[in-house]
């Protein structure tokens, strides 16, 4: 195939076509270093210049107080998951947990191999179609943190806005919506993503962590495990992914310099994500969205046709258009839409005009 489609894929996802044709010019010999980006050791003046500039950019893009650690680590939300709990659980008496879909579960059921757990709110009644109201939530004041994912990839909710959480940090997964707004940083304990969604490839995860938490990891915590040691190493503890940190600070760049912040970029999401539920909404119930409207995803927009049926030849026709990776999760089925950063507004109305289509063709 030699034509880009338009990739709706969860992640790994698309990335903007600038950072794509700058990695691609740089993928034989990055300017100034004479070999490829892929060759370079991270000890390296360039790589240096590399990776300080990606967390500037984070530190601009996102306001991230002095106080704050930036680190690039690998293994993806998993791997924080448990490595969360490690850190800042043991020897505590408990954290506090809210489960508004899959990744949040999965989650909680990390940190039990950790600690105790506490569920302070659980949408599983309802199949995580909503995210909790502030007077839904009473956390514990002893509890180590309180933790909730900002956008769940799966079930596509979203929080609105940053639940209060009192005196406990709050931790936050935001792999899936990361980037993609403003965020008051100041608001959180510990904030973290896998990159493949709005920020880089797969293969470097960020994680924002404030100073007091930083200084809670136990000695006994393994080193490639320990926020302390890796802040003190600055994410250089051992060989990092190289060539994703790159690419977050190509992604980062385009941000700042092309999107113009990220306020621009959320109108841009919000729009497109209108544009998609709209069609939803006005089809007469031949799409149905999963996600209460006040908590909505503007990242993830999982529906179902009326007659599963009709599932496999949406597919299948979207895909000759070149509107692909809409197949929903396995674990829920129907289709989603993952309409990331990246993704360009004509994408987005390419396809709301392919459904408004299909439906007519099909109702």
């Amino acid at each position: 195939m030699e034509k880009r489609v338009y990739n709706f894929s969860p992640g790994p996802a698309v990335l903007p076509m600038p950072v794509l044709e700058e990695a691609q010019r740089d993928l034989l010999c990055l300017p100034g270093a004479g070999a490829s980006i892929l060759e370079i050791s991270h000890r390296s003046k360039t790589f240096d210049k590399i990776i300080n500039g990606a967390e500037a950019n984070l530190r601009k893009l996102l306001g991230i107080p002095e106080n704050y650690r930036v680190l690039f680590l690998q293994g993806g939300a998993l791997l924080q998951f448990g490595m969360i709990a490690m850190n800042l659980l043991r020897g505590a008496k408990s954290a506090d947990y809210v489960v508004t879909g899959t990744w949040s579960k999965k989650a909680s059921e990390e940190a039990k191999t950790q600690g105790a757990i506490r569920l302070v709110w659980d949408g599983k009644p309802t199949n995580f179609n909503r995210v909790p109201k502030q007077n839904e939530l009473s956390f514990d004041s002893g509890a180590a943190y309180a933790y909730l994912c900002s956008n769940e990839t799966i079930q596509g909710v979203q929080y609105p806005a940053v639940p209060d959480t009192g005196s406990v940090p709050l931790v936050c997964d935001s792999s899936s919506d990361f980037l993609s707004r403003p965020v008051p940083v100041e608001k959180f304990g510990l904030l973290y993503a896998c990159a493949q969604k709005n920020a880089g490839p797969a293969g470097v995860t960020i994680v924002i962590i404030r100073d007091d938490l930083v200084a809670r990891s136990p000695s006994d915590v393994p080193s490639l495990l320990n926020y302390k040691l890796l802040a003190e190493a600055k994410s250089l503890l051992n060989t990092p992914p190289t060539f994703g940190i790159y690419i977050v600070k190509l992604v980062t760049d385009w941000l700042l310099n092309e999107i113009g912040g990220l306020e621009k970029m959320a109108e841009q999401n919000r729009r497109k994500a209108k544009i998609l539920y709209d069609v939803i909404d006005g089809s007469d119930g031949f799409y149905q969205g999963h996600a209460e409207p006040g908590c909505r995803s503007i990242m993830n927009v999982p529906f179902r046709l009326r007659n599963p049926a009709s599932d496999e030849p949406f597919l299948k026709q979207a895909a000759s258009q070149g509107l692909c990776e809409l197949k929903g999760h396995r674990s829920v089925g129907g289709c989603r839409a993952s309409i990331y950063n990246a993704m360009p507004v004509e994408g987005v109305q390419l396809l709301a005009n392919f459904m408004q289509e299909f439906r007519d063709k099909n109702k």
